[in-house]
């Protein structure tokens, strides 16, 4: 019996249990393949979106100098950090790029001078962040303003390791006494030369570091614009009107909407935007930062900024937090079709 015991064991029951082994054999060599095949068809994707999307030609124009040098007073130092969509690429006349945009914007409302410094690179990653500050501090800004992400996104940045490099860049700006407005990462997801399903994943990674750009950028102290995808609707609708020669980069209409949807919050920031709150507050609310942070990054132009509730900068699901859908600037009705002299103005921008 003890010879008989030793025996392997034969009949239905060892005959289903090789039958099982051997489909998950082939199970995990068909996932193993899949994953292969996948990663394949993305990179291939992400070549193939590289050749489609052009590099650049030349850099962006220069914006530096004084903006509503006809008002009184001493000026308003902005300085404008960040990557391409910060520094404007995409465009060919000064008036159009995103900083010249804001200064002339923020110098109406306040009538006030600003004097403008940018030190945005194309091509930046939010690692390259702290060079633009150490430059920027030298000025020392009133507000600064920062659009990073897209490339950090492109070039696939471990999210904590971009964030921690934008807090440290948020936290050295607060503590020389200036205020920060970032515009979180842009949904990759809605340029049109990358194809699904890299355009998926794009997409969610894209929201996925908006949300703890917020989250980060909050506690340090800033306030955030959500870029989402690029500013709304029209972006999809308009791709030929919105985006640039290179379909990648905001066109200068883009840019014009995207600073109008900026400026509340760069007036609210400096203190010069209360007046205007109840005409431009569409929906929000204050709820916790990690809730607004993931609201934000699924509805472009949100504001999120830090916040009270009896008394308290923080509830039982951590920091409170304003979240606000403001009215554009300037922005009226745009037709959905029509020649380019339909185009928006942005009053205070353009």
């Amino acid at each position: 019996m003890g010879v008989a015991g030793s025996v392997a064991p034969v009949g239905p029951r060892w005959q289903r249990a090789r039958q099982i082994a051997r489909l998950t054999a082939i199970g995990t060599g068909a996932t193993a393949a899949a994953v292969v095949a996948t990663a394949g068809v993305l990179l291939g994707q992400a070549r193939q979106a590289r050749r489609t999307i052009p590099l650049a030609e030349a850099p962006p124009p220069r914006c530096d100098g004084v903006y509503g040098a006809k008002f009184p007073g001493p000026p308003l130092t902005m300085v404008v950090l960040g990557d391409s969509s910060a520094a404007g690429y995409g465009v060919h006349r000064r008036r159009e790029t995103p900083g010249a945009l804001l200064a002339t914007g923020l110098s109406r409302r306040t009538q006030r001078p600003v004097r403008l410094h940018r030190f945005a690179v194309v091509g930046a990653i939010s690692a390259g962040l702290r060079h633009q500050v150490d430059a920027a501090l030298e000025c020392r800004p009133d507000i600064a303003v920062i659009f990073i992400g897209g490339n950090d996104v492109t070039n696939r940045t471990p999210p904590a390791l971009a964030v921690r490099y934008l807090v440290e860049a948020v936290r050295a700006l607060r503590a020389a006494g200036c205020e920060v407005v970032v515009g979180t990462c842009p949904d990759l997801g809605a340029i049109r030369p990358i194809q699904p399903p890299l355009r998926w994943l794009a997409r969610r990674w894209s929201r996925q570091l908006a949300a703890a750009q917020t989250v980060a950028v909050v506690e340090a102290g800033g306030w955030t614009v959500s870029l989402g995808d690029l500013l709304g609707p029209r972006f999809a609708a308009e791709p030929t009107r919105m985006f640039a020669w290179d379909r990648f980069h905001p066109s200068a209409e883009g840019y014009a909407v995207a600073a109008a949807a900026m400026l509340p919050t760069v007036l609210s920031a400096l203190g010069a935007g209360q007046e205007r709150r109840a005409a431009v507050t569409l929906a929000g609310g204050v709820r916790s930062l990690p809730e607004a942070a993931q609201e934000a990054a699924r509805h472009a132009g949100t504001e999120v900024s830090g916040a009270q509730v009896r008394g308290r900068d923080r509830g039982p699901a951590g920091r409170w937090a304003q979240l606000r859908r403001r009215a554009f600037f300037g922005v009226g009705a745009v037709p959905q079709s029509g020649p380019a002299t339909d185009s928006p103005t942005v009053e205070g921008l353009a």
